[in-house]
């Protein structure tokens, strides 16, 4: 390892000893046109870190001595400035945009050229969010300021998840939170260690950790809506997030922020500062903090099974056979709720409480000014503790409690520790006239469960402790590149052309740790019928919400991945760009893959472009999702049952079922492989404002998921049962496989207003995403194809079931629409949003239950700020978000589902089964915006100049 990373250090350095000569004076001469092509006058060209400097002639023309490795500031007034590095050349002609507005600056993110473009001169659409905007109303974390900034963005925040309460899974255009590549200043970012396996919206994937980031550190966010594989290898198949930290911020500024939802839960507290110093004109040091903390909020419903502690389970003995017997026993049991306090509402459904410190660094340094020698050094530390909470335990469920531990039941809770570290060192220099970059980014991320108000009903009764250590997941990522990048402007007819090529090398590792010995164990603990009649049962081993990582589910495992890249990039005439990228890569577990794209913009008018990709992709296989193990105790219609999640490698998987011990047939992991499609165009309107529409089309091959859940029959003969033979206490398994393919296709619109008049500044932005994704085809085993099929089982069904298939084609909106408008006179600012969400469904897995599936309505959102700059230094926010108090459509509840039903005709009694609300308690699908209802704020800016 120490060998890869010092051999390209050396060639560096040898590089740069060769460059010496770049550093003579010449004169650099050119000229300065605007957006459409006309010359600009009185433009200011200056060398970065000198006086030196000039302005354009009535022609647009200029003329400058700088040596050969200055670096030339392009700045006037209306237009975007751009800073581009002379590399010894002695003509340089520029192209300035007006600027307009946060979301057309000048971006980075989708092209490797020496000179950044305006959103709406790239080939490919970019989004851009500025500081102003992170701030601008009370979202702390990056994941929700995205969701309601970008409309081809989605994260919305679950519940009674496990670990997914903890990290919110993520999208962009309707994919995966795997699918989407997350940088930090250019460098790729490592995923959280958690893989999702239950019941959510990307579950089975393995999402990025966005809010692990302070806001107070962020520069900006660009967000490439187009597969980027080709140019920054897996995980981009459905674009690239890159965050861009603070590195021209001077002096200091703090920001505190209160706030609590309509029902005063949710409160927040939350604080920030970012200090920018600048180191002798050769540098700067930008240093950024948060703490956040952050409250639960409940909306829960109240529980409606009709006995808490009477009966079995909630339900009514089979000695209550008439509707006179179940009154009274149900009056009996209300007696036992007044007398012990019991609180029907026994759930907490709603945001986990969550307390966050976190701190980023971003600096840099020109070691040798006259050879563009420049060190950097990036990083961040973030410890977050979270709670949830899980399903409560009634006194009446014999197999899940202690009445000796909690006489009432109790409510558990699943208490998270996450810690996140990264850092991004390097070296940037001037190598024989390309701009080099080598560095080195490591980064690791890692979840400790404890849980606590807890018990292991299997323990003997009266020894179970009330709270367990369960073990923990770590991900650390460290990955080494070395870039070369350079423009030229005279190679044959072409105008200009950008060539850009390096290399990578990239270690992965992924452990678990097993929980202490009581958080997984069974102490073999029978539950007897209060009758005494039989049968038996036995207690649910492990604590009760999450059972501790068993020592056979412990691993750490490690793997490698080596590639190279080239990606040029030209202006073939004042009117067409084009630009073309190749990447081929090597994993040391699953094999190599190659991947391309090609793309173009054309003006087919000065101020309306035609822009368009092609290109293919992949997304190698998570180290998460090739050997997570688990076995936990999940309750499936109330009885408990042991359920396995199994490696891909494991026999169970990958044997045929002719083989011994016999399995599913399973293929090994492998990537997915991507095409993708874009169209757009491009438009300035007025010269105040821009309009962007882009088409896309992303097929998907191969696409991993977790499989459900078969389930053994009770037959010996029978299929899983025979598979599971060698696991006799597993009742139920899971695991990944490559099992379908999809198609997404959609459309993204942006259009941009900024207005001044006189005093006041008027501002407007509509974006709208729509978009669909449709599974084609399910992949399989023969084993699964051959498994015969009976009134209980249906093994292709299982593998992926109808509810598997509605998270991925409608569980998430399928279109947003964002509007913005803001107005600024003099100290005083307004800004109102309203954001539409689309229309999401629930569908369950059994095909004869579709009965209970649902569709939820599109709703809007609406926030409002009001803003004073009442000083220089001081600033004073007021807003609301969601200010109607807008809630998701509820789940519709099944008339059987009430506790007042003493029915026992077995048509019409008491049955919590037939909807989806959980006896009552879960009101809301999460899965458009949540469920907080309305919440106000204050927030207060100091910025305080630096001597």
């Amino acid at each position: 390892m120490k060998k890869r990373i010092l051999f390209p250090l050396v060639l560096l350095l040898v590089l740069i000893s060769m460059s010496q000569a770049w550093a003579q004076n010449l004169t650099v001469t050119g000229r300065v046109t605007g957006a459409s092509g006309a010359a600009l006058p009185g433009v200011t060209v200056l060398q970065r870190g000198t006086t030196n400097g000039t302005s354009t002639d009535g022609e647009g023309r200029y003329s400058i001595a700088v040596p050969g490795t200055a670096t030339l500031v392009f700045s006037a007034v209306g237009q975007v400035s751009q800073q581009i590095a002379v590399n010894g050349r002695t003509n340089l002609d520029v192209r300035l945009s007006e600027s307009q507005s946060e979301l057309n600056e000048v971006v980075v993110t989708g092209s490797r050229a020496t000179e950044g473009r305006s959103n709406i001169l790239t080939t490919s659409p970019v989004d851009v969010i500025s500081a102003r905007e992170i701030k601008a109303f009370a979202q702390t974390d990056v994941s929700q300021i995205l969701t309601y900034v970008a409309p081809s963005f989605q994260s919305s925040r679950q519940a009674v998840s496990d670990g997914t309460d903890h990290v919110d899974p993520a999208s962009l255009r309707g994919l995966g939170p795997d699918q989407v590549l997350v940088l930090v200043n250019g460098k790729r970012r490592h995923t959280s260690a958690l893989v999702n396996i239950n019941g959510t919206v990307g579950r089975g994937s393995v999402g990025t950790d966005l809010n692990v980031i302070p806001n107070a550190s962020i520069k900006r966010i660009e967000v490439l809506r187009d597969g980027a594989a080709a140019q920054y290898g897996s995980d981009a198949i459905a674009g690239v997030i890159n965050i861009q930290l603070k590195d021209d911020s001077t002096g200091v500024q703090a920001s505190s922020t209160v706030g609590q939802t309509y029902e005063s839960d949710g409160r927040l507290y939350q604080a920030d500062a970012n200090v920018g110093l600048g180191l002798g004109g050769r540098g700067y040091v930008d240093v950024s903090g948060q703490f956040s903390n952050r409250g639960y909020t409940n909306r829960s419903g109240i529980d409606t099974t009709p006995l808490i502690y009477l009966g079995s389970g909630g339900t009514y003995p089979s000695s209550a056979n008439t509707e006179d017997k179940r009154r009274a026993l149900k009056a009996e049991d209300d007696a036992l709720v007044a007398k012990n306090g019991f609180d029907r509402k026994d759930m907490r459904v709603g945001q986990s409480e969550s307390r966050n410190y976190g701190g980023f660094l971003n600096s840099a340094y020109r070691l040798a000014p006259s050879i563009g020698l420049e060190a950097y050094l990036s990083g961040g530390i973030t410890h977050r503790t979270g709670k949830a909470a899980g399903f409560t335990r009634l006194p009446n469920q014999p197999t899940q409690i202690d009445l000796g531990l909690y006489p009432n039941g109790f409510l558990p809770f699943i208490n998270t520790t996450i810690n996140d570290q990264s850092f991004i060192v390097g070296l940037r220099a001037k190598v024989a006239g390309f701009d080099a970059d080598l560095s080195n980014t490591f980064g690791r991320n890692e979840i400790q469960f404890d849980i606590t108000n807890t018990l292991n009903a299997s323990l003997p009764l009266g020894t179970s402790p009330t709270e367990f250590y369960a073990g923990q997941i770590a991900f650390r990522q460290n990955t080494t590149n070395l870039n070369f990048t350079r423009r030229f402007t005279d190679v044959a007819s072409l105008s200009t052309l950008n060539v850009a090529f390096g290399g990578e090398f990239r270690s992965d590792n992924y452990q678990i740790e097993a929980g202490e010995e009581g958080s997984y164990v069974n102490g073999g603990r029978v539950v007897v019928p209060a009758s005494g009649t039989t049968p038996a049962t036995f207690a649910a081993a492990g604590a009760q919400v999450f059972p501790g990582y068993q020592p056979s589910d412990a691993l750490n495992k490690s793997r490698t991945n080596i590639a190279g890249y080239i990606d040029l990039e030209s202006d073939l005439t004042e009117k067409l760009l084009v630009g073309a990228a190749g990447r081929a890569e090597r994993y040391s577990d699953f094999g190599g893959n190659v991947s391309g794209k090609l793309s173009a913009r054309y003006s087919i008018l000065p101020d309306v472009a035609i822009r368009g990709t092609l290109g293919n992709g992949f997304r190698a296989p998570s180290l998460q999702q090739r050997y997570f193990t688990n076995t936990s105790t999940q309750f499936v219609s109330g009885v408990p049952q042991q359920v396995l999640t199994v490696s891909n490698d494991n026999p169970v998987v990958r044997n045929q079922f002719t083989d011994t011990p016999k399995g599913f047939g399973v293929s090994s992991l492998k990537q997915e492989k991507s095409t993708n499609y874009s169209l757009g165009l491009t438009a300035r309107l007025f010269k105040t404002g821009t309009l962007t529409v882009d088409a896309y089309r992303i097929n998907i091959r191969d696409r991993i998921v977790l499989s459900s859940q078969f389930a053994r029959s009770g037959v010996a003969t029978g299929t899983v049962d025979q598979i599971l033979a060698s696991y006799p206490e597993i009742g139920r398994v899971q695991f990944f496989a490559n099992a379908i393919d999809t198609r997404t296709h959609g459309v993204d619109v942006v259009f941009n207003e900024r207005l001044t008049f006189g005093e006041s500044r008027v501002g407007f932005t509509a974006a709208a995403n729509f978009n669909e994704t449709k599974v084609r085809k399910v992949r399989s085993s023969s084993t699964i194809d051959n498994a015969p099929v009976t009134a209980t089982q249906n093994l292709q069904n299982t593998l992926f079931d109808r509810q598997q298939r509605n998270r991925i084609e409608s569980a998430q909106p399928r279109n947003k629409i964002n509007l913005t408008a803001n107005y600024g006179y003099k100290i005083f600012n307004v800004e109102v949003r309203t954001v539409r969400f689309g229309e999401v469904q629930y569908k369950d897995a059994d095909p004869a239950r579709s009965f209970i599936d649902q569709t939820f309505s599109a709703k809007w959102v609406t926030d409002l700020t009001v803003t004073a700059q009442v000083l220089k230094e001081l600033g004073i926010t007021f807003g609301v978000n969601n200010i109607f108090n807008v809630y998701p459509d509820k789940f519709i509840a099944n008339p059987r589902n009430n506790p007042l039903n003493f029915s026992v005709d077995p048509t019409t009694s008491y049955s919590s089964s037939l909807d989806n609300t959980n006896r009552g308690r879960i009101v809301y699908n999460p899965n458009q915006f949540g469920y907080n209802g309305g919440f106000y704020f204050v927030r207060v800016v100091v910025a305080l100049p630096t001597n």
